[in-house]
């Protein structure tokens, strides 16, 4: 039995390669569990902090969704036929307050207050005295103006005992010496997150305007706010492998409702957060998505600025899960995976060991002999026949087979490099031949597509210019015979009449100008020496008005030196169509960038205009159509023959105009004139 395996193995190379392909494993399997504890760390941890960045989102909409919840309804209490019929029929500041007290109870909020038209109060359900000012507040001034908002704003323990004397207990919270906090001396929390609203009364008393109703909730102990938080954000059993959620709001860095433990059943109000983590969130204004030491343990935590009306960050809303259990499977499995790791690798290289010894030889004499081809010597061979080895097997068939394929494969190469050399002069010669042909064929295209579109806008503009002129004719004989007819008059209607004048003239002018472009060789206006830098200063002032309105910046680098031959009047209104074109782009405000220069192309020397702006920049699809005739991205507003009137401007003095969109944004048009004009 031994014996027939022995020979068996002595004859079959499956054998050999099988046991020898075993042996690298024990170096890559090392390599790869190590591999695998840090890309399983990596990715590991990247799922967790996915998680809470995502368990962040659902708080954050909640807290917003409080925030509307809450604008909405002392919107509407605020616009209620109730209160509106208590003010109409000056009903006595007792019942005012014994209204508010009842509508606050409805609401479930911890005060409402009645301001005049002022910002005085004149009702509340508890608390401030009649004629107190409370004007200043972000919301009360924005609702005094008409608008309804909800804010979160800090209120400290005298304005919290003025509003209501029971808040400033519910805000008074003594500091816990905290693990990893920033020191501070303050022994005690005494203010008050506050989440408030104020609208507008939509009714009006017989002293004009009705005023301004404020509804306010102290955030600072509301477990059941923040329990809320916590059931939607980790509902029961949303967490795998017995990990714990936690959400928290915090007044600065101290936490004012949580339900985190410090203990078996006592919250950790009044413990402090991480002096890392306040300094990311509070200080840099940025979410902290990462592990954090949350009073007693680890977490896996997400933490955003809470910011008040005047946009400072004063809190900071956080949700987050323990990490220990997460953690302990992690390290299961790494073990699980390293221990099986381990036994296939034992017996894999006993096996290899064994048998690797049976293969080394004929394929270090394989291994020599190819060595030799790839260093040049063609004349190697491995020179073995099945006699030459011992105990002979598929190798050394293999490598007799070898041989022969390689004394082929010396023949072959000299005859595929002779007709290689052949064939690379061929396809070079008819590579430029079909260069040559393609090129032609383009300018062919381009110029029959010019002229198509040149026929029809010759047509169009004619059609135009019989269709408007004659009515236009009609209206300025007349208007001529009005002013004889009437004489002295037609004095008190001659602004109007000029008025008419003008737009006569100005419909004249439409016409010419689209005729102007049909037939170019019969419009060309007086050529002169033009200065870029010129043209520019001009072309600003005369968009001045539109400037104005906007929030750009204006940049000027002008140092084009030699002159450009143009019609002045034309390249101004090219410049003008781009700026005006590169400030619509930019309706939140930006930069307007101007630069001229000088610059030689295809041995012609010229001068350039670039036009930049910092708006979204100009998609692909849209890029390739710019310059197309009555073609435009605004809705309301543009005919689309602004560019493409633009582009005939400059071809015909033998310029051209480019479009780019920066990598950092925006789009530049760049005007290329030469010195000399080359009429197209």
């Amino acid at each position: 039995m031994l014996s027939r395996l022995a020979a068996r193995f002595r004859g079959s190379l499956r054998f050999k390669l099988l046991a020898l392909g075993l042996g690298p494993l024990l170096v890559a399997v090392p390599i790869l569990i190590g591999i695998l504890a840090g890309w399983g760390a990596v990715y590991y941890d990247r799922l967790l902090i996915t998680k809470v960045q995502s368990d962040l989102a659902v708080a954050h909409g909640y807290f917003r969704q409080v925030k509307d919840v809450l604008d909405r309804r002392v919107e509407a209490l605020a616009g209620s036929e109730r209160l509106a019929r208590a003010l109409r029929e000056r009903a006595n500041p007792a019942a005012l307050d014994e209204l508010l007290r009842e509508m606050r109870r409805q609401l479930g909020i911890d005060f409402l207050i009645l301001l005049d038209g002022e910002g005085r109060v004149r009702a509340a359900s508890s608390g401030p005295a009649p004629g107190s000012r409370y004007g200043d507040w972000a919301v009360v001034r924005r609702a005094l103006s008409g608008h309804a908002e909800a804010e979160v704003d800090i209120f400290n323990a005298a304005q919290l005992a003025e509003i209501d004397p029971g808040l400033t207990a519910k805000a008074h919270t003594p500091l816990i010496a905290t693990r990893n906090a920033r020191a501070t001396q303050r022994k005690e929390e005494t203010s008050g997150m506050v989440m408030h609203a104020a609208a507008p009364i939509a009714a009006a008393t017989r002293e004009g305007s009705a005023g301004v109703l404020v509804g306010g909730l102290l955030l600072n102990k509301n477990l059941e706010f923040v329990d809320r938080i916590n059931d939607i954000v980790y509902p029961e059993g949303a967490l795998p492998l017995g990990s714990i959620g936690t959400a928290t709001l915090f007044l600065d860095d101290v936490r004012i409702a949580t339900n985190v433990r410090l203990f078996e059943n006592v919250r950790a109000i009044g413990t402090r957060v991480s002096a890392a983590v306040r300094y990311t969130v509070l200080e840099q204004g940025r979410t902290w998505l990462d592990r954090a030491f949350v009073v007693n343990d680890w977490y896996v935590s997400a933490y955003e600025p809470i910011v008040d009306s005047g946009g400072k960050r004063v809190g900071m809303l956080y949700v987050g899960f323990l990490e220990e259990p997460f953690q302990h499977a992690r390290w299961l499995a790494l073990a699980a995976v390293a221990l099986l790791f381990v036994l296939t690798v034992a017996v894999a290289a006993f096996v290899s060991l064994r048998l690797a010894r049976h293969v080394s030889q004929p394929v270090e004499r394989m291994h020599g002999t190819m060595s030799a081809i790839e260093a040049g010597r063609t004349e190697a061979r491995v020179g073995v026949h099945p006699p030459d080895i011992d105990e002979a097997d598929e190798l050394a068939e293999l490598a007799a087979h070898f041989d022969r394929l390689l004394d082929r494969l010396e023949i072959q190469t000299d005859a595929l490099q002779r007709w290689g050399h052949e064939l690379d002069g061929k396809v070079a010669a008819r590579t430029a031949e079909l260069a040559a042909a393609n090129q032609t064929l383009r300018s062919a295209q381009q110029r029959l597509v010019m002229s198509e579109k040149l026929a029809a806008i010759g047509q169009l503009a004619a059609g135009v210019a019989h269709e408007i002129n004659n009515p236009v004719a009609v209206i300025q004989g007349n208007l001529d015979v009005l002013r004889e007819t009437l004489g002295a008059a037609a004095e008190p209607a001659m602004d109007e009449i000029r008025l008419i004048q003008d737009q006569v003239f100005r419909i004249r002018l439409i016409v010419t100008k689209l005729l102007q472009f049909a037939r170019p060789a019969e419009y060309v206006g007086y050529l002169e020496p033009v200065r870029l830098d010129q043209v520019v200063q001009d072309s600003l002032v005369l968009v001045a008005h539109q400037l104005k309105k906007t929030c750009v910046e204006v940049v000027q680098v002008t140092p084009a030196t030699r002159p450009v031959t143009i019609n002045r009047n034309e390249l101004q209104q090219v410049l003008i169509n781009l700026i005006v074109n590169a400030l619509q782009a930019m309706p939140e405000g930006g930069t307007l960038l101007l630069t001229t220069g000088d610059r030689e192309e295809n041995g012609i020397p010229g001068g350039y205009v670039a036009v930049a702006d910092s708006g979204p920049g100009i998609p692909p699809e849209i890029r390739e159509r710019l310059f197309d005739p009555f073609f435009t991205t605004k809705t309301s507003d543009g005919t689309g023959l602004g560019l493409w009137v633009s582009l005939g401007l400059v071809q015909r003095y033998g310029g051209r105009i480019e479009v780019a969109t920066p990598p950092a944004g925006g789009s530049v048009f760049t005007v290329w004139l030469p010195n000399e004009a080359q009429a197209a």
